[in-house]
């Protein structure tokens, strides 16, 4: 997936060049020892309490939060290594909230937009418990004073300005303490083997002339997370993450970059790819780089499409699960698409939605957006968002709603920022399925019935970006990268390029007439207000009845001059007949 840069609050975006974790829920962890840091944690806690709840303003919450990471890294490019390293640090972010409950200093002011940025410090790797806790004292002291300066500048607001009824909401729910202390992860990675299979993999794609650049990036991350806060919850848990990237970015002849992503992600070094695996992926990437290389432009384009199943998940992704997300019902500079459909049928009747961080795999594939506690500390909650069409509730955050006064479980964030409603695992359900053939045959019909000289069947996509604030229109954007022309008099299909899916989601839902039977899974990462964190995506193939498309942005470099050192058959390249014989050497070999 090609990475596009992330709108804050006007737009979000769905990106999967992100390096981040998940974690699996399930059953919770057994009880151990706590951990030193999380003892500091509490006494530190306590004793802040006890003093600044007396001060004026007083505070009436505290959290803090530790997250100790190691990070393992091994990036290759073109059949030569780039980097190699390991890293570990710990980071400590302090919650102050000074006020009340209904009314704090984190409260927006206005059209203003907020600050979504969390500020934080590096802690000391050591275990020593005085130390640690003179860390978090300086830290707090720190937070406190910028929280009562804000608690002003909303006390002073709350005089001149007119409030909004979701505006009267309160600023913070109160919620249940939870205590789970896991064993912690550490993690081991040799990065010798892997440093040899990034020379590898990235040495196959170059076998092709089309091929200007490849990247092969392995990661390993271990993340333990402590939290404590002064309603009660005490949490420690680990969670553990592998994930190998490859690239390959090559550009037609009329300018135009092609980029091709792939992804493998695994919990436990015995889950990791084997070379074959990898090999054959690769394979497929230079076939299909190659011919869209070659492939004709589409011109601008609305009528009956067909996106399989890893593109619809991104569609829904998209188009609905971002307005579902709690925190954009109550700012005004929000569109707000679906704050007041609640009980409306927004969606064909034969379709519902949930997003269920709970789950850990989907038909035995991992799910990115698995998690067991969320960025607030609440446990992850499985949430039936649309019933048979009709919209039931908002994903949520600890920033309640007048009518929804609770979290379910849904505040995330990158380390660094604030956490708000995000989605974890969307998952699509039909009751109206059809089988591939069906929907193909389906497709055919629409396009004759509409009078179009071919339908389009969008196989594969580099992401996708919507607007959600006011202030733009009220639209997505779905970039494919596999598209095909499907004729309704039984030519070929023909593999095409230059388009985006556009539209705007009020419609767009609407439109969807049929579902295929066999859900599909995209896993990656979404960009927005609070940072990148993981997600997951379920959704069987949709058919929808007119969909829009649109010239693609382009670039106006042409392709080099020249072919690949390897490739030219008049220039002299040392070891260039070995290539191949290298690379067929190494398949099917176990990492």
């Amino acid at each position: 997936m090609k990475t596009k840069p992330t709108t804050r609050t006007l737009g979000v975006s769905t990106v999967i060049l992100i390096t981040a974790w998940a974690c699996v829920a399930g059953d919770r962890p057994p009880q151990t020892a706590t951990p030193p840091v999380l003892t500091a944690m509490q006494e530190e806690l306590d004793r802040s309490m006890a003093g600044i709840s007396k001060a004026e303003p007083a505070d009436y919450f505290i959290s803090y939060t530790v997250a100790d990471r190691q990070y393992s890294e091994v990036s290759g490019s073109n059949g030569a290594l780039l980097s190699s390293g390991d890293s570990r640090a710990r980071w400590l972010e302090v919650q102050t909230r000074v006020g009340t409950y209904q009314l704090d200093d984190t409260h927006k002011l206005g059209d203003r937009q907020p600050s979504w940025t969390s500020p934080g410090t590096t802690m000391a790797l050591d275990s020593d418990i005085p130390v640690l806790r003179r860390e978090i004292w300086r830290e707090t002291a720190r937070q406190y004073r910028a929280a009562s300066e804000a608690l002003i500048k909303v006390q002073t607001s709350q005089q001149v300005q007119v409030q909004t009824a979701e505006g009267n909401a309160p600023d913070f729910s109160r919620e249940k303490a939870h205590v789970s202390i896991g064993p912690r992860v550490d993690i081991t990675v040799d990065r010798k083997p892997w440093e040899e299979r990034v020379r590898k993999y990235t040495a196959a794609f170059s076998n092709s002339p089309a091929v200007l650049n490849s990247i092969a990036t392995f990661t390993a991350l271990g993340t333990n997370q402590y939290q404590v806060n002064t309603e009660g919850t005490k949490l420690a848990f680990g969670q553990v993450h592998y994930r190998l990237e490859l690239y390959v970015q090559s550009k037609a002849p009329d300018g135009m970059d092609i980029n091709r992503y792939a992804n493998f992600d695994w919990l436990t070094p015995k889950d990791a790819p084997t070379d074959k695996v990898v090999f054959d992926r690769i394979q497929t990437m230079i076939a299909e780089t190659e011919a869209l290389d070659n492939a004709p432009l589409v011109d601008p384009y609305a009528g009956p499409a067909l996106l399989t199943g890893r593109a619809a998940a991104v569609f829904f992704h998209e188009v609905f699960g971002h307005r579902a997300e709690g925190f954009r019902q109550k700012d005004i500079n929000e569109g707000q698409t679906f704050t007041s459909k609640v009980g409306e049928q927004i969606l064909p009747e034969f379709i519902s939605i949930k997003d269920d961080p709970t789950e850990a795999s989907f038909r035995g594939q991992m799910l990115l957006g698995n998690y067991a506690f969320d960025d607030e500390g609440v446990p992850g909650e499985n949430v039936s968002l649309v019933d048979h069409g009709v919209l039931k509730t908002f994903l949520m955050s600890r920033s309640p709603l007048v009518t929804i006064p609770e979290s379910n479980g849904h505040g995330r964030r990158q380390l660094g920022f604030v956490p708000v409603a995000r989605q974890g695992n969307l998952i699509v359900s039909s009751s109206r399925t059809m089988t591939d053939a069906q929907l193909r045959q389906k497709l055919i019909e629409l396009v004759k019935a509409q009078g179009k000289p071919f339908g389009l069947l969008i196989d594969d996509i580099a992401g996708g970006f919507t607007f959600t604030g006011r202030a733009q229109p009220q639209a997505f954007q779905v970039l494919p990268l596999v598209v095909y022309k499907v004729f309704p008099d039984g030519r070929p299909d023909q593999l095409v390029r230059g388009v985006d899916i556009v539209g705007t989601p009020l419609v767009s839902l609407t439109k969807i007439v049929a579902t295929g039977d066999t859900p599909d899974i995209f896993n990656g990462y979404c960009g927005a207000e609070s940072g990148s964190v993981p997600v997951s995506a379920v959704a069987p193939a949709i058919l929808i009845s007119e969909m829009e498309v649109q010239k693609k942005e382009t670039s106006t470099d042409k392709p080099p001059i020249l072919p690949p050192p390897a490739h030219d058959p008049e220039g002299h390249y040392p070891g260039q007949n070995n290539t191949a014989e290298n690379n067929s050497q190494t398949k099917g070999q176990q990492p």
